[in-house]
């Protein structure tokens, strides 16, 4: 009975301590982002607009941003007194008569100081979302916080409109701006070839090969890189973008490639008799990460792109069918339910390259496509579950997290 009361005290107080620690870290977190209100000083009021700016000041991680939509007058400095206990105020005046205007000023709350103040234009009425994107970006990076430029980025992707058809689609983060940049045929797996995102790759089943093309997607000019017999995909492009990982199958059963563009050398990297897929760079380039079913089910593993040896990345799961990395770090899709007829649990982790300090990032739903932001900051990912699609992203910095509602049901391939 000692022991047993012992026992008890122990795990109370274990408890209750984890319990403080967490309440701690969640104050000082609530601490170091900054309270900000969001004035509405145009003519005409756009809701969507308004849901863009505070999506943008939720995920970065580093404002705690009021839900509610106040109005105002944009020019002058007053200050609504339930509004003095903020740190900072956004006022905003956007016209979108023929193409888009903003008009920006950051006001400290306490006494209406005008710190920061700039102006936006864009012909295209559509891209109104990365009005938005741009003016917290450049408000983040005025108050010195970490950067946040990723949530200006196009995110691409390929969605089916038929059978053997598809459309490569450019779209901002939030998906509220959609564009169709290659049509015709079966198109699919487009992978961004330079940090600007103005040329990508994407493989053609338009002919009797599968063929590989980068294309510039402002002048439409491609150049056909490579062709193979089965399936070929680029799955990832290195950092001085002179070399690109591809998934081949010229010998029957895929395999990972090194591709060198200016040479056009190939170096196979595995030589399984199975299936190796969705290479991915880490450890300076030196070792790629990629899905196999070299244990019987789909796993990940790594490998030195140079030496023989391979090993596991993942102990846990049956099926771990999607990867991506950055750096060192590697988040996965493993699934969680073995259902025969209705929809599987797929829940997103993330890990090293060698396997330690696994968490995981999801717990409901189907969860696939993962894919890392360009500074490793925050993940993609599609999620599925019973109201239906929507494009979602992780915080990993803050914890904090987006859903984006989406109607598009056949995604094949995403990448940002």
């Amino acid at each position: 009975m000692r022991r047993l009361l012992l026992l008890l005290l122990t795990l109370w107080f274990t408890t209750n301590l984890l319990a403080v620690d967490a309440t701690l870290k969640i104050e000082k977190d609530v601490e170091q982002r900054a309270r900000i209100a969001l004035v509405d000083g145009s003519a005409e009021h756009h809701e969507k607009f308004f849901d863009i700016l505070l999506s943008d000041l939720k995920i970065s991680g580093h404002f705690l941003a009021d839900s509610q939509m106040h109005r105002g007058g944009f020019s002058d400095s007053f200050i609504d007194l339930k509004l003095k206990n903020r740190d900072y105020l956004l006022k905003y005046n956007l016209i979108a008569d023929s193409g888009t205007k903003l008009y920006i000023r950051l006001l400290r709350a306490s006494d209406g100081t005008e710190l920061y103040k700039k102006s936006y234009s864009i012909p295209n009425s559509a891209k109104m979302p990365f009005v938005a994107h741009k003016a917290i970006s450049d408000i983040n990076a005025y108050l010195k916080y970490p950067d946040i430029s990723w949530i200006n980025r196009y995110v691409v992707f390929t969605r089916y409109t038929a059978s053997k058809t598809s459309e490569i689609m450019l779209a901002d983060y939030t998906f509220t701006y959609q564009k169709p940049i290659i049509r015709g045929g079966l198109n699919l797996f487009p992978k961004w070839a330079d940090a600007n995102q103005r040329t990508l790759y994407y493989t053609s089943y338009k002919g009797t090969l599968p063929t590989l093309y980068k294309i510039d997607i402002y002048t439409g000019k491609k150049s056909k890189i490579v062709s193979s017999e089965g399936m070929l995909v680029c799955s990832d492009v290195s950092k001085d973008y002179r070399k690109i990982l591809l998934t081949m199958a010229p010998h029957g059963h895929a395999d990972i490639y090194e591709l060198d563009l200016s040479t056009g050398s190939k170096k196979r990297v595995t030589t399984f008799n199975g299936i190796d897929v969705s290479g991915k760079y880490v450890d300076d380039e030196r070792s790629i990460v990629f899905v196999s079913n070299r244990l019987g089910y789909a796993n990940v593993f790594r490998k030195g792109i140079d030496t023989p040896g391979v090993a596991p990345v993942v102990y846990h799961g049956r099926n771990n069918n999607a990867c991506d990395t950055h750096d060192n770090r590697v988040v996965y899709s493993s699934r969680e339910s073995s259902s025969s007829f209705g929809r599987n649990t797929f829940n997103l982790y993330l890990t090293s390259s060698r396997g330690g300090d696994t968490r995981p990032l999801t717990t409901t739903g189907s969860n696939q496509f993962p894919r890392f932001s360009s500074d490793g900051s925050v993940v993609l990912y599609i999620k599925q579950s019973g109201r239906g699609s929507a494009i979602g992203y992780i915080n990993l910095a803050s914890a904090q997290s987006l859903l984006f509602p989406v109607s598009i049901n056949k995604i094949q391939s995403i990448d940002w």
